[in-house]
């Protein structure tokens, strides 16, 4: 009889991805990181444990949104006080902190609780093509 495999935390290596989002649609994108930081595009996936790697982002600010997406969704947050909620269209997001926008992306299909936000960690978002991470050797992901 086989038994099944488990990774175990210490014997995962993590390698380095980068993607270039220069004209890639921030949907299709994002799953696709997701599914590499979750780690599911290896043999060795393991629910309960982090076997995902981990990913650069270059060129955050030349995501596009197909449609009107940008005019008409809309992130809001709420502050908890009355009249503090705030309400920012997803032009206004990209102009200012397009990071943020790729990195909320992310982070809403990657699982919810602690080990989604230690997923996230292995996220870096940068705004144009420069990076300090050249020292990792960063293989680059193509995206389908």
């Amino acid at each position: 009889m086989r038994q099944t495999y488990f990774a175990k935390p210490g014997e995962v290596e993590k390698q380095w991805h980068i993607v270039d989002g220069d004209g890639q649609r921030l949907g299709r994108m994002a799953t696709q990181i997701a599914t590499v930081l979750m780690g599911k595009h290896r043999p060795d996936y393991t629910p309960h444990i982090d076997t995902g790697d981990f990913v650069i982002v270059t060129n955050a600010a030349k995501v596009t949104m197909t449609g009107k997406k940008l005019d008409q969704r809309i992130k809001t947050s709420y502050s908890g006080y009355p009249g503090g909620l705030r309400a920012v269209t997803y032009r206004e997001l990209m102009d200012r902190r397009p990071e943020f926008v790729v990195e909320d992306a992310v982070r809403r299909m990657l699982p919810k609780g602690r080990l989604g936000r230690q997923m996230l960690k292995k996220l870096k978002v940068y705004r144009d093509d420069a990076h300090p991470h050249s020292a990792q050797q960063p293989v680059e992901m193509t995206l389908a």
